[in-house]
């Protein structure tokens, strides 16, 4: 700040304005209540629950054939094999099975995904006779068991001479995946800005070319999220699986975990072995992309 005395001599003060740093104030403690206490409590037993179960599979996994059924129970193997896992791929086909189960879930679960991406593009972006009625058509589906079509379905794939084929079972994937993807991505294009498409629409681009420019990079997020729910629903379905596939070359691995129980014996080593190398894949997929799969889920959340 510039002052001027009465003599006429300038002079210039300067002063140091001092911002509080909020980073060193003391913060507030909080307080024990008895609510926190409980839910803390809570939360945690509903860990220890939820997880035991994994525990227990892998465990068991890691046990000699004959120390499962032993008394005292081991809640650690005192000493650890890999009788079960070597024994799983010596005594059955768990490696085709499990190709056969990545192949229809990688392939069921993107084509799915693709088809329900144009669906919900259409049914947010325009207005046609009968729009809600496939929208609640699409719900209803995911309301009805999938044992009450079963009749008229094995009907018609035998008719087409796809029962225990792999594109047999793709298809009827397929058809299960698109309703709830295109219900789940419909909402993440209401989300869009429409002067996103109309844009790039006026720069040149088609309207398909628009959706795959510039809607698609926008939309990765719930596109990752609509096609890892496909993937795991594709990867964990057995009761269409076991009646639709008769022959072990195209058996995928959950009816190969319901071949480990026979009518007086249950094979627990190799079936928690199977069970182990079953949930791997879905558990790194979902930790791989968890950022993707959270942003998705929030962004088609709300509607602004």
């Amino acid at each position: 700040m510039t002052i001027t005395t009465p003599t006429g001599t300038t002079m210039t003060e300067t002063r140091r304005i001092t911002v509080p740093d909020d980073a060193r104030a003391p913060r507030p403690k909080r307080s024990v209540t008895v609510g926190g206490v409980v839910r803390v409590v809570g939360l945690a037993l509903w860990l220890v629950i939820t997880l035991f179960p994994l525990y227990w599979i892998a465990l068991t996994s890691f046990k000699s054939p004959g120390t499962i059924n032993s008394f005292p129970i081991e809640y650690w193997p005192s000493e650890p094999s890999l009788d079960n896992y070597t024994s799983l791929f010596e005594k059955s086909s768990f490696g085709v099975f499990l190709g056969n189960s990545a192949l229809v879930a990688v392939v069921g679960g993107a084509v799915a995904t693709l088809i329900a991406l144009l669906s919900a593009y259409v049914l947010a972006r325009f207005e046609f006779r009968g729009k809600g009625a496939i929208l609640i058509a699409f719900l209803l589906t995911q309301m009805i068991p999938a044992f009450i079509a079963l009749g008229p379905l094995y009907s018609m794939m035998t008719d087409l001479g796809l029962v225990d084929t792999k594109p047999g079972l793709i298809l009827v994937y397929i058809a299960i995946c698109i309703p709830f993807s295109a219900v789940m991505l419909r909402g993440f294009f209401e989300n869009v800005p429409d002067a996103l498409e109309e844009a790039a629409m006026i720069d040149g681009c088609s309207r398909l070319g628009a959706l795959f420019r510039v809607l698609v990079p926008v939309m990765t997020p719930g596109i990752i999220a609509a096609f890892i729910f496909n993937f795991v629903n594709c990867w964990n379905e057995l009761f269409l699986s076991v009646v639709l596939m008769n022959t072990d070359a195209n058996r995928t691995v959950p009816s190969a975990l319901n071949g480990f129980i026979s009518t007086f014996n249950i094979d627990w080593g190799s079936m928690s072995a199977a069970a182990v190398l079953t949930i791997l894949p879905t558990m790194v997929m979902f930790a791989l992309a968890s950022r993707w799969i959270v942003q998705g889920l929030t962004a088609g959340a709300v509607k602004e």
